[in-house]
């Protein structure tokens, strides 16, 4: 029996949709979005329903705006899939993130992760690997702005992602959707 190919698997990588400053006693991880990133949440959200591939697990930081980018999001899907909040995603460097995608089940084809610049953009610029849509590699290294999401191929298991093992395929900034 010949090997069996390696499985594709698309990754999304959404930084938290834009933040409110309004309220200066309030802790930065208690930070709701404003309006705007309401706005871009929900966005988000409509594009990934009409054009998939959907999320079939979202890992998203426990932070208020990250999960309120979330249930935003969530809310224009078809079908919520399931979440995991994780504090340890709250301002995390790009390893830590690298080890949480590893331990996603093998049966997860499409994952979404939310979380918090510099660790996603960090993370994005170094995933991308041979193949990479140029132009949007370039605008990752230029800018990473809240609700920005961009979308990687993997081949092969989860537990194996590493720097330069993915194919960015495309980069999608709030204002590109209305």
């Amino acid at each position: 029996m010949p090997p069996r190919a390696p499985q594709r698997r698309r990754l999304y990588l959404l930084r938290h949709a834009k933040s409110t400053w309004d309220d200066p006693a309030r802790s930065d991880f208690d930070r709701p979005l404003n309006k705007r990133g309401r706005r871009a949440a929900s966005a988000v959200g409509s594009l990934l329903a009409r054009r998939g591939p959907r999320p079939e697990l979202a890992l998203c930081s426990a932070a208020a705006r990250a999960q309120e980018t979330w249930r935003r999001l969530a809310a224009e899907l078809p079908e919520e899939p399931p979440v995991r909040l994780l504090r340890s995603l709250y301002l995390a460097a790009p390893s830590r993130i690298l080890d949480r995608i590893r331990a996603v089940e093998e049966s997860v084809a499409t994952l979404l992760l939310i979380g918090h610049s510099p660790g996603i953009e960090t993370l994005a610029i170094s995933l991308a690997g041979p193949g990479s849509e140029p132009e949007a590699l370039a605008r990752i290294s230029e800018k990473y702005p809240t609700a920005a999401l961009a979308g990687f191929e993997i081949e092969g298991p989860w537990a194996g992602i590493a720097a330069g093992r993915g194919r960015l395929v495309e980069f999608v900034v709030p204002k590109e959707l209305g």
